[in-house]
């Protein structure tokens, strides 16, 4: 019995002993490494308080789903940084070399994390914020710092791209004045550069600014002509200014306002009067895909804030401070259980607590696994570029109501389709903007121009040149009433083209003079007073030229450009004794001797022997057939040719001459007749070698362009209007003068028989109207200039000015010779001396086959063996006398031609 309750007892200890290390096993299974981390957030804002809530929810859902197989646990350290830079500074501090902890989330703001990344670097802790959104904390370079949102670098492009598609030309930003309102501009600028709108003023508001402090700003943008504004700051301070704009009448039509996402983000319209005040405000901010997911987290989200009325509902900074939390529960279990510690650094006695910072031996893996780590967030799909988020689609809504209604979709493949369905298509272009669906402010469905005239409704001050004798402006001074009036052509076109536009624009002329009523300096100086602001735009002659433009814009030209030269004409006409060998050059004068002689003795070869009239003797021939061939030129050649080939000759011949002649008589008449006037000088270079005087018009750019040219200064002469320049050509001052188009052909049309216009004519922009860098009346006054150039109401103003123009004859033709060369004449000499030849080898060759018996007969004369002498004289008396009777019989034939034509002749002669 004993040793049965022996045996029990002994297998009850091994079974309790088996039952102990069982589940001494199990509980070494489940055994966990808790991992210190901090949190650094706002406790008392609302972002705060959303960032802390979404942070426990994700560990508590992360470590419910993987409970089992995760062996690491994040420990949160809260800590409040009060809002401050030095809270948060403090905070970290603790958390660093207190606590050690291996990872921070957090801080808030951009402000204080400038300084807590630098402390993360020290103790090589990553540093990961969901809000510090600002561009400048890209430049730190650290490597431990993350950033689990965006960087408002990501919006610029979607900002520009909506303001460019509506074709504004300047907005003005509205910011806060610190490092997150600041950062963005420089980025902003830039990318508003590109579609070539500008920042004409920059809106900066203080942070803890008054009411009093804000309407002041309000109403200095109410004076300018802006109305695209651009706001970026808190909400909290962006809902004051929003009201405050509504007081004063800056929410009504015209107006454009556009919120980055820092304000849009936290957009709230439940209150009734933030609603009311922001009606037709226009919001960019990143676009999240709505899951199943994240409408689950959304409802636990709600319920679980019911009780908490503080805290505000949930937006994507929650988002990211889920995400960013599960991320690094992820890269923390990714480098596995391990002895998470720090290493102590020996430092002297009084050194700071920054120097006696710990280092973590786990914070370089841990930096490389969060940059690993890529998972699918209720956020979207989340992972780190350049250790911040990234993401390539922004939302545009539009305040309607107490609904933020989404208008369109920003991507940078697309730009701005209506909706993520017709992301495939091309992107909204200027042109199509108005198919967006936007109510602006004061519920106005029409789309802005972005500009008005200012509400204190000053009137433009219109500078105009004084300039004596000018068509263009004419300034006259009414000394009694002390006012001046300005009439001229460029006047009218002005008046013209503002009365084109949509809208009222109030202006006066202003004469840029002196007290004495002359001119206050060049066109160049009344120009640079746009750039000072001292006028508001430019009326008259100017033109455009490239070194103006750094300063100002021109409109379109409302004239032809060009600067031209004129000279004094000088009669051409050919009084010299010897005028009449001028219509043809020498060698046509030479050729054609040549041919004429030719031409006789081609007719004496062909009509020797056929035709009597050319004579018996050679002498008589020779002459014959030189007459022959020179009267031709009158026409008045009494001989007759007999011989188809001559004929043919002959009538080539004399339309050759009938050509050269009919030539030389125009050529003659026109040197004696038409071309009597001719230019004096004819080029820029000869003016230069020569060293002649020129003129050029007072206060023009035209000294600058000869001076370009190489004239010698000493050489060039000013001229004050039109009639100081003719008393300057008469009185022998100048031999040339340079101007502009729109003055010269007024001048060459009154003095047709005195001055011409010699190319070439230099290229100028021609004159237009100036107004300032980025002025947004450029476009449309351009517009207006082109709407009356082509009216007829242009001539109207081209005639009441300039009269009727006279076209006066183009001399520039009279400088080249009239005289006429050989070269248009080759193709003819060219003919008649191939119908010559052709007539000869066909003339030779039927000589030739007349007289082949003969020369057969000699070459069977070669072939006998030689014979006595006696026989060989004998024979040569008979071939000789042979030919003789041959001659004789062919002169007694042609002596009864001759007897019997002669006879005809009388016949006729008598009829």
């Amino acid at each position: 019995m004993r040793r049965m309750d022996t045996l029990i007892g002994v297998l009850s200890i091994a079974l309790l002993l088996c039952f102990q290390v069982c589940f001494a096993k199990e509980a070494a299974e489940h055994i966990t490494i808790p991992v210190n981390v901090g949190v650094v957030l706002d406790a008392h804002t609302e972002i705060g308080k959303m960032g802390m809530k979404c942070i426990s929810m994700a560990l508590s859902d992360l470590y419910a789903s993987h409970g089992s197989s995760y062996k690491t646990r994040l420990v949160l350290n809260r800590r409040d940084s009060k809002g401050t830079v030095v809270g948060a500074a403090a905070a970290a501090l603790d958390l660093l070399k207190n606590v050690e902890v291996q990872a921070i989330l957090g801080p808030m703001t951009s402000m204080q994390a400038n300084f807590v990344i630098n402390l993360g670097d020290v103790a090589q802790v990553p540093i990961i914020s969901f809000s510090a959104t600002s561009p400048s904390l890209s430049y730190t370079r650290s490597e431990f710092f993350f950033r689990a949102t965006l960087n408002d670098l990501s919006q610029v492009q979607a900002i520009s791209a909506f303001i460019h598609a509506f074709g504004w030309k300047a907005a003005v930003p509205i910011y806060v004045h610190n490092e997150f309102g600041e950062g963005i501009i420089p980025f902003l600028n830039d990318a508003l550069e590109k579609i070539n709108t500008n920042l004409p003023y920059r809106s900066v508001i203080h942070p803890l600014a008054s009411d009093d402090e804000i309407l002041k700003e309000l109403y200095k943008l109410m004076t300018m002509q802006t109305r695209v504004f651009i706001v970026h700051m808190p909400f909290s301070l962006g809902s004051r200014l929003f009201m405050k704009a509504k007081e004063i009448g800056m929410m009504s039509k015209g107006y454009v306002w556009i919120t980055t996402d820092g304000m849009t983000n936290f957009l709230r319209l439940e209150n009734s009067a933030i609603a009311r005040s922001m009606q037709g405000v226009i919001g960019i901010k990143p676009h999240v895909r709505v899951t199943k997911r994240l409408q689950a987290f959304s409802y636990r989200w709600r319920y679980n804030s019911q009780e908490e009325a503080s805290i505000q509902d949930l937006n994507i900074y929650g988002l990211w401070a889920y995400d960013a939390t599960i991320a690094l529960a992820m890269a923390v279990e990714k480098i596995g259980p391990r002895h998470f510690s720090f290493q102590k650094i020996n430092v002297s006695n009084g050194s700071m607590d920054l120097d006696s910072l710990p280092v973590s031996t786990v914070g370089k893996d841990l930096q490389h696994a969060l940059v690993d780590t890529r998972f699918t967030g209720i956020s979207g799909d989340f992972h780190f570029k350049n250790r911040q988020l990234d993401t390539s689609i922004f939302e545009i809504i539009n305040v309607v109501g107490k609904e933020k209604k989404v208008i369109g979709i920003w991507t940078t493949e697309n730009g701005i389709p209506r909706n993520l369905t017709s992301m495939s298509g091309d992107p909204i272009l200027p042109s199509s903007a108005a198919s967006l669906d936007i109510l602006w402010p004061g519920d106005s469905k029409s789309i802005p121009k972005g500009w008005v005239i200012p509400t204190n409704e000053k009137k433009l001050r219109i500078g105009v040149p004084v300039k004596d004798g000018s068509k263009f402006v004419r300034v006259i001074n009414d000394l009694k009433s002390n006012t001046s009036k300005v009439s001229g052509f460029s006047i009218d076109i002005f008046d013209a083209v503002m009365a084109t536009l949509p809208y009222y624009v109030p202006y006066d002329y202003v004469p840029f003079e002196n007290a004495d009523g002359k001119s206050a300096g060049s066109y160049d100086d009344m120009i640079y007073q746009v750039y000072l602001g001292n006028f508001d735009a430019v009326v008259g002659d100017i033109t455009i030229i490239a070194n103006r433009s750094n300063y100002v814009d021109f409109t379109l030209p409302y004239t032809e450009s060009g600067v031209t030269m004129i000279v004094p004409v000088k009669d051409k006409k050919q009084n010299t004794a010897w005028v009449f060998l001028k219509p043809l050059t020498w060698d046509l004068w030479l050729t054609s001797v040549c041919f004429f002689i030719f031409f006789a003795f081609v007719i004496w070869i062909l009509e020797r022997k056929s035709n009597e009239e050319f004579g018996q003797t050679p002498p008589q021939q020779l002459g014959t057939s030189l007459w022959f061939s020179f009267s031709t030129m009158v026409f008045s050649q009494r001989e007759k040719v007999v011989t188809g080939l001559a004929r043919f000759v002959v009538i080539i011949w004399c339309f050759v001459v009938l050509i050269l002649t009919q030539s030389y008589t125009a050529s003659l008449t026109s040197m004696l007749t038409v071309s009597q006037l001719e230019p004096t000088l004819t080029s820029i270079d000869q003016l230069i070698q020569d060293g002649v005087k020129v003129g050029y018009p007072k206060g023009s750019f035209v000294l600058a362009l000869l001076r370009h040219l190489n004239f010698n200064e000493a050489n060039l002469k000013m001229y004050h209007n039109m009639d100081d320049l003719h008393n300057a050509f008469l009185d022998g001052r100048i031999a040339a003068a340079f101007d502009e188009l729109p003055y010269m052909k007024p001048f060459v049309a009154k003095y047709c028989s005195k001055y011409t216009m010699v190319a070439p004519t230099l290229k100028a922009g021609g004159f237009g109207f100036v107004f300032p860098k980025g002025s947004p009346l450029l476009p449309d006054v351009s517009r207006g200039i082109l709407i009356i150039t082509e009216e007829p109401e242009m001539s109207k103003f081209e005639k009441g000015w300039f009269g009727e123009q006279i076209i006066c004859p183009d001399l520039t033709t009279t400088t080249s010779s009239n005289r006429v060369d050989v070269n248009s004449f080759w193709g003819l000499f060219l003919i008649v001396g191939a119908a010559s030849m052709l007539a000869l080898v066909v003339f030779s060759s039927i000589s030739l086959y007349e007289h082949r018996n003969l020369f057969m007969g000699s070459g069977k004369s070669k072939r006998i063996d030689p014979i006595p002498t006696i026989s060989l004289s004998n024979g040569s008396e008979e071939i000789e006398g042979s030919c003789k009777d041959k001659e004789d019989s062919v002169i007694n034939h042609s002596q009864q031609n001759s007897m019997s034509r002669s006879a005809s002749v009388e016949d006729n002669e008598e009829m």
